[in-house]
């Protein structure tokens, strides 16, 4: 047995390794069970196991529990620091294998650490309290433990010592977790009876339970396979991480081997442009190599000029994943705040980072039941199936067959904060039938013919601030110096392009997104867009300013304090929100995100609305 080795150092050794996952409810003794795995195994570090020793002979086995449990568990110190709950991570060894354990809370808010502890995992330990027998978040653990690839489960029944190691109590569990593991198509799951506190089962088979002839848990997780030769005789795949240039005369592609194995003289397939090309040299920092395989970092040099860059994809020519930009995924939704159908979020898959939209989720999963209930948005720790489409075309394979290329995330791009994680299923066949069509006649050429160039006036504020009236305003100003605009007035789109369209955050979404996609055809025809939509959200007017070519969104707030515009009130619509007979209004039950950099900021309080139209045309012919 060895203590606690450097990281770098313990993933190069060769010998195998075994990373694995241990989640289960609040309270089931995850840590304890782990502590216990490095203490019985000697593979702690010195100072902590001489600790534990001099607390096992003066309190006996209560001392050891409380120890092992803060040897691996950060919890007490992050709810003192009043810190996020993370996923704690532990390296250790045996003289027959490495292993990395990902100890992660039984919690269901933090149910996304669970998550990103079980994406890179072979083997997932669920614990149940075998006083407390197969909870809902148990059911949880479970079906995403499955759903991200995990095929190798130790149902680990913990604390028998509790329960007088009653082979019945072990029994009735085994069928309950049984039935629910059917509905999963899960075949194979290995039960074990334990006692992380006393020991029983974890490193050594106990005598407390005779009836019991299975392997301990750490006998079955030195031997299982894990299946990690497959991942060396799949197809060839490399994200490329970034391009490596040295010095003028060396260009190479960086990144990990996912999936086969390459050697110098192989033609591989550049993806996704399709271009081909032969690998020259394999690079290493250790000097060239003749070949590699997967879970190897290398650089590769080709024997041809291609253009290749971070987010490619470097493949076997003869079995290259898919290209598309629609699919049909999984979605684990990890973010307080619900998912909005429509809204433009980043998606980082592998190296590649794109934005994707996901639509109405065809259905949520009941994790109880596998039931699939209708749902039009998903809430914290949902798990639901949605159609998602990305602004350009995308390297991927199903999650069923690459882990690296099937499963993404989804990035909020106002806050950058993570809000989901996902699995692709496969593309949607219209996303192979529908081909951009190039024309002839582009936005440059329509832009000459009306001597000017395009922009989008987007004018934004709160419901009664008087953007109408100076969208109206700067139309007739515009129209004078003879410059060809046109204006998108919210009320108006609502009558006929946005008539199905509600007052739901969701629809609200929606509405933008559709005023956006008109916007950019109508600045490729080389119009000046006028648009006056109250737009409450900052990530769908980031997501329009990104539709547009550089410069030419202008992003214009209609600043009026909501006091003022309740007093103007002409349309009646705050009297009916204060009312309650209008809900989903902004400012009232529905909040309006003030613009952080908008380019132009009017103060209607302080100026007209003629004075304010013309301080935006000569804001807007001063970038000519």
């Amino acid at each position: 047995m060895v203590s606690e080795p450097d990281v770098a150092a313990f993933l190069t050794e060769d010998k195998s390794l075994l990373r694995l996952i241990t989640c289960g409810s609040v309270d089931d003794g995850k840590s304890t069970l782990v502590g216990r795995l490095l203490y019985d195994s000697k593979a702690v570090l010195a100072d902590q196991l001489t600790l534990l020793e001099a607390d096992s002979r003066r309190f006996g086995t209560q001392g050891v529990q409380l120890d092992l449990a803060l040897l691996v568990d950060g919890l007490a110190a992050e709810r003192e620091q009043g810190i996020t709950i993370d996923v704690a991570y532990r390296f250790f060894e045996t003289e027959r294998r490495k292993f990395i354990v990902a100890d992660t809370p039984g919690h269901e808010q933090y149910t996304r650490n669970m998550v990103t502890g079980a994406s890179t995992a072979d083997l997932a330990v669920i614990l149940v309290d075998a006083r407390r027998g197969v909870l809902t978040q148990t059911r949880r653990h479970s079906y995403l433990a499955y759903l991200l690839g995990i095929r190798n489960i130790v149902l680990a029944i913990n604390k028998m010592d509790l329960v007088g190691y009653d082979r019945a109590t072990f029994d009735a569990i085994v069928a309950e977790y049984r039935a629910f593991a059917d509905t999963l198509a899960i075949e194979h799951f290995v039960p074990i009876p334990v006692s992380g506190l006393v020991g029983d089962n974890v490193t050594n088979r106990s005598d407390n339970t005779p009836w019991y002839g299975g392997p301990s848990l750490m006998e079955y997780l030195e031997t299982v396979d894990v299946g990690q030769v497959a991942q060396q005789v799949a197809p060839f795949r490399l994200p490329v991480q970034w391009v490596n240039r040295p010095n003028p005369d060396f260009r190479g592609f960086a990144g990990r081997i996912v999936g086969g194995r390459i050697a110098a003289g192989d033609e591989v397939r550049i993806l996704p442009s399709g271009r081909t090309a032969q690998v020259d040299r394999i690079v290493t920092m250790d000097g060239d190599l003749p070949s590699a395989a997967a879970g190897q970092s290398v650089t590769l040099t080709l024997t041809d000029a291609v253009d290749c860059s971070r987010g490619d994809v470097i493949a076997s020519t003869s079995s290259p994943p898919q290209i598309a930009d629609q699919f049909e995924s999984t979605i684990i939704w990890m973010a307080d705040d619900e998912m909005l159908p429509g809204r433009s979020y980043w998606l980082k898959l592998g190296t590649q980072t794109v934005t994707a939209n996901v639509q109405q989720p065809k259905y949520q999963i009941n994790v109880n039941s596998m039931e699939h209930l209708a749902a039009r948005t998903l809430e914290l720790n949902a798990i639901g199936v949605a159609n998602l489409s990305t602004d350009r075309p995308i390297v991927f394979e199903p999650y069923a067959t690459s882990r690296e290329l099937g499963g993404f995330i989804l990035i909020d791009k106002v806050t950058n904060a993570t809000v989901a994680a996902g699995l692709m299923h496969f593309a949607l066949r219209r996303s192979q039938n529908v081909h951009w069509q190039a024309l002839d006649v582009g936005r440059e050429h329509h832009a000459r013919l009306k001597g000017q160039k395009p922009a989008v006036l987007w004018l934004t504020g709160l419901s009664g601030a008087g953007k109408s009236t100076i969208a109206n305003l700067i139309e007739k100003k515009l129209s004078l110096l003879g410059r060809h605009t046109f204006l998108l007035d919210g009320d108006n789109v609502r009558h006929g392009l946005n008539r199905d369209l509600g007052f739901t955050d969701a629809d609200r979404v929606e509405n933008i997104r559709r005023i956006g996609e008109v916007a950019k055809l109508m600045t490729d025809a080389g119009l000046i867009v006028i648009t006056a939509f109250i737009s409450p959200f900052r990530a769908e007017r980031a997501t329009v300013r990104q539709m547009m070519a550089p410069g030419e969104f202008i992003e214009i707030f209609i600043d009026t304090p909501l006091a003022v515009a309740e007093g103007r009130d002409t349309k009646g619509l705050y009297k009916k929100a204060r009312s309650g007979e209008l809900v989903n209004f902004t400012g009232i039950d529905s909040p309006y995100e003030v613009p952080d950099q908008a380019e132009i900021r009017i103060d209607t309080t302080a100026i007209s609305p003629n004075e304010a139209a013309e301080m935006i045309v000569s804001a807007l012919m001063e970038r000519y």
